[in-house]
């Protein structure tokens, strides 16, 4: 009886190791044309790094002050994300940080955004991030803000 057990118990984990084996060699090796070009046009077109280090690509908020959270963008909308550049307007939601920032009140204002200079990133250097970001305030714009402002992204 413990020979016809364990010679069964063999037998169904051989089967089961074929079938996983066959139904994996009767995938196709290769994608369809469209994936594979949709798959080289992610690869090509920069990320913009996030305060977690996760790339991202047209995302619809993002958070410039990482240490406090006191500047973001929201609302944004891409006009175009290229190899070169990218183009959105959205909302800037600033802290006034008056008196202080944790007793501030947040004000928004509506904002272009461009993401350019793409570089090598850190964490993977075979993707391309953009390492600078310039808003535009085409309205009001926070007090301490220039009309139009740019900064250096984190890489």
């Amino acid at each position: 009886m413990r020979h016809t057990t364990r010679t069964t118990v063999t037998l169904c984990a051989a089967l089961g190791l074929t079938a996983a084996v066959g139904s994996a060699a009767a995938t196709p090796a290769a994608s369809p044309p469209a994936a594979r070009a949709a798959s080289v046009r992610q690869a090509t077109a920069p990320v913009l790094v996030d305060c977690f280090w996760h790339a991202r690509v047209r995302p619809g908020s993002f958070v410039l002050a990482c240490g406090d959270g006191n500047s973001r963008l929201v609302s944004l909308h891409w006009k175009s994300w290229g190899a070169g550049s990218a183009r959105a307007t959205g909302v800037s939601v600033v802290n006034d940080c008056d008196p202080y920032c944790a007793a501030g009140a947040f004000h928004r204002y509506a904002v272009r955004v461009k993401l350019d200079r793409p570089q090598p990133w850190k964490k993977n250097p075979r993707v391309q991030h953009y390492s600078r970001i310039t808003l535009t305030y085409p309205g009001d714009r926070p007090e301490q803000f220039g009309r139009v402002v740019t900064y250096p992204l984190w890489n």
